[in-house]
């Protein structure tokens, strides 16, 4: 057999950080702790924000700079579960272990995506524990959810009334945060006077319908604006057992070639994605398309027993998402001007 390099393992174990059994909940949500709210006029309640030095300012080699002080737009990031073990249903924001498990995978291998072109915030919010996702308990599971959510809700609005000054925003998150940033795009921006802000959104691993938005398009392009994008990564010929009820019919964007047509991307279009080790990036090495609500991956590891690429639907596309929001975000501020200050701001 083959042997697997050390640059391959590293994002084997990547691909395979989140892959930690699920533990029973064995008590109610009302049961359950509640811990202490964050409190967002205190950097520390943020994950990353530009007034700090954090995870997301960091950049591999080979790619542009990180240049949030020159940065044109906002990125508001939410991330996605990092609380794999516990028995109760929502995390503590004071965890400091649990804090530095998210900022040194999530907000580095993810949020840093965009500080390129974003000046990055992304909340410590009380999330739902992973073993939540399978509880039977679905009374319990909603309330967790909801309450993560009036989190991540708080730090929005705090954003919004004490940061953002009118610049362009484009709102990220993955997983469980894709979520929750999905549920701020109907909140604040679908219909509402915020989407003329709105540059782009990024939410994958989060399926959702085009019909989730009554104003807001899926992006059909790689350089349209204002509107949303996801995708969720399956290893090429996998299919997971939801295929017909949970992927039924939702949305497909594909990061190589931002096309919603279905179209296979071939690997001389795929910029690069990033390994585990945060330290090399690996361009051409994959292909793309949209498979009846997935998005299927050629593995860049041919002998990885993983077949739903869920932990990599953006590292696998970490350039390519990289390069886009560039595109995107000079795209809005050519067609919207610069009456809003685009380019002053917080940091």
């Amino acid at each position: 057999m083959k042997s697997i390099s050390i640059w391959t393992l590293g994002l084997l174990l990547f691909l395979g950080a989140c892959s930690s059994s699920k533990e029973l909940l064995t008590e109610s949500f009302d049961q359950s702790p509640k811990w202490e709210e964050p409190d967002y006029a205190n950097l520390e309640a943020w994950c990353s924000h530009p007034d700090k030095e954090d995870f997301a300012d960091k950049f591999p080699e080979g790619v542009s700079e990180e240049d949030q002080e020159h940065a044109a737009a906002d990125v508001f990031f939410v991330h996605p579960t990092t609380f794999m073990k516990g028995t109760h249903w929502n995390a503590n924001v004071e965890d400091s272990s649990l804090n530095m498990q998210t900022d040194e995978r999530a907000i580095m291998h993810q949020a840093s995506v965009f500080n390129h072109s974003c000046k990055v915030y992304a909340p410590r919010y009380r999330q739902m524990v992973y073993g939540g996702f399978g509880a039977a308990d679905t009374a319990s599971k909603r309330s967790a959810l909801l309450f993560a959510y009036q989190d991540v809700r708080k730090a929005f609005k705090y954003y919004l009334e004490n940061f953002n000054k009118g610049r362009p925003i484009v709102i990220a998150g993955h997983s469980q945060g894709a979520l929750h940033a999905q549920m701020l795009l109907q909140e604040f921006f679908d219909g509402k006077d915020l989407q003329k802000q709105l540059v782009a959104a990024y939410v994958p691993g989060w399926p959702f319908k085009a019909s989730k938005f009554k104003n807001i398009p899926v992006c059909d392009s790689p350089d349209a604006t204002e509107c949303v994008m996801g995708w969720a990564a399956w290893k090429k010929n996998a299919e997971p057992k939801s295929l017909n009820t949970f992927y039924k019919d939702v949305v497909v964007v594909n990061p190589i070639n931002w096309k919603t047509d279905g179209s296979f991307a071939p690997e001389s279009m795929h910029k690069g994605f990033l390994n585990g080790k945060y330290s090399k990036i690996k361009s051409q090495s994959i292909h793309a398309q949209a498979h009846q609500g997935i998005l299927w991956v050629k593995s860049p590891l041919p002998l990885a027993p993983i077949k739903n690429f869920h932990v990599g639907d953006i590292n696998l596309f970490w350039v390519d998402i990289r390069e886009n929001v560039e595109v995107r975000v000079k795209e809005f501020v050519k067609e919207n001007g610069s009456s809003n200050n685009y380019g002053e701001g917080n940091k």
